[in-house]
């Protein structure tokens, strides 16, 4: 059995250094030291936790989330471009998220950093050991590349460094975001460290494994390379473990500097449902007017149209994407000459699956219409109507 390391070390450790690149507001201080109050005499630090630490606070508030966290845990996704913060106050717990942060720029492409200068954004699992109020992009979090296995398997002379969580939205292997949003990871953070945690673990993904779109990408990317392809299942598995039991896998690495998910051995993923598409009303529907002296008219007006639709976005909003908070959907159907709606079709979706269910919800709750007329007659009328998609709170 090859040996294995563990890739997040347990230590005692009684100080931490917060500095700048530009010096002028560097600081060591002992554990004795509070290093929130620390923060407050920092001049962004202190202006950002002036403006935004009640507004953090209330937002703890309102989902239910104890203040301040004392363990956090930052994940990040590099295709789609989102870093999570999740957070708990007791060990044993599970993480809870609270919010989603957009990553706002990318630099490289999906894989891990193995040389200075490749611009490539790292892939693996890191903890945060810089925090930098000084920053030349506003505030920063460092992050521990090169990790084990990146000094196992990246260049032994210039493997590169200096990898931060940042602001100003510019990148070039970073994780950038707004200023707004780095002073809300930075603080809440900064509070985490003071309440004990030392080492804030940071999991970057290339991809959200449960989303089509992006493993489909994925595939394409790592048809033709199967080291990269062995690589990217590791980080699933981590990512899955995780998505089951909102509780951190132990990562180690391997003689060959390899990632191994330890608590893999009892762990079954969970088996993912493909949902079975159910069949749509369909028609052959012949002579669909274009113009009309009567538009359709849905029972009880247009306001019940609408409240219809609210609710349906409603009822939808449980099955959007993990990465999806609001979606706008277009639908398309006909109202035929006997007022069925009937061959509803997606022009701009959220994905296949959930396109699928939407119009399956649509085609069993919407009402008989009363059909358009056209020399008094009725005929049949195309219609398009948007439906906004909503994640409950």
């Amino acid at each position: 059995m090859k040996n294995l390391t563990l890739l997040i070390l347990v230590l005692s450790c009684s100080s931490i250094t917060v500095f700048s690149q530009n010096g002028g507001y560097g600081a060591s201080f002992t554990s004795s030291s509070s290093f929130i109050d620390m923060q407050r005499t920092l001049p962004r630090p202190g202006d950002a936790l002036k403006r935004k630490e009640d507004t953090l606070q209330k937002q703890f508030e309102e989902k239910k989330l104890e203040w301040p966290a004392k363990y956090v845990y930052i994940r990040s996704f590099k295709y789609d471009s989102e870093l999570e913060l999740w957070v708990k106050n007791e060990r044993n717990e599970k993480f809870k998220l609270f919010k989603k942060y957009k990553v706002c720029a990318l630099a490289g492409t999906l894989g891990p950093k193995r040389f200075e200068g490749d611009y490539q954004v790292p892939e693996g699992f890191y903890y945060i050991n810089e925090f930098n109020p000084n920053s030349s992009y506003h505030l920063s979090l460092g992050l521990n590349y090169p990790n084990v296995s990146d000094r196992m398997l990246s260049d032994s002379y210039k493997p590169g460094g200096d990898i931060y969580i940042h602001g100003s939205c510019v990148t070039v292997g970073c994780i950038p975001l707004t200023d707004p949003m780095i002073e809300e990871v930075y603080i809440i953070a900064a509070h985490a460290q003071n309440e004990g945690q030392d080492f804030i673990p940071v999991h970057i993904f290339p991809i959200r494994y449960n989303v089509k779109k992006s493993v489909d990408y994925l595939a394409k990317m790592t048809k033709t390379d199967e080291e990269l392809k062995t690589f990217e299942s590791k980080l699933e598995g981590a990512f899955d473990y995780f998505e089951q039991y909102h509780q951190l896998p132990v990562i180690m690495t391997d003689e060959d500097g390899g990632y191994v998910v330890g608590n893999l051995k009892s762990f079954q993923p969970a088996v993912k449902v493909e949902r079975i598409a159910k069949p749509h009303k369909t028609r052959v529907v012949q002579n669909l007017a274009d113009v009309v002296h009567q538009w359709p008219v849905y029972p009880g007006g247009g306001q019940v149209m609408l409240d219809f639709l609210n609710t349906v976005g409603k009822q939808m909003g449980d099955m959007l994407p993990e990465n999806i908070n609001k979606a706008f959907v277009q639908v398309q159907f006909i109202i035929d000459a006997d007022g069925t709606p009937v061959n509803f079709k997606v022009l701009r979706g959220v994905e296949n699956d959930f396109d699928d269910e939407l119009i399956t919800q649509l085609e069993e709750k919407m009402a008989k219409w009363k059909p358009a007329l056209l020399n008094n007659k009725p005929v049949a009328k195309l219609m398009k109507q948007n439906i906004e998609i909503i994640r409950p709170e």
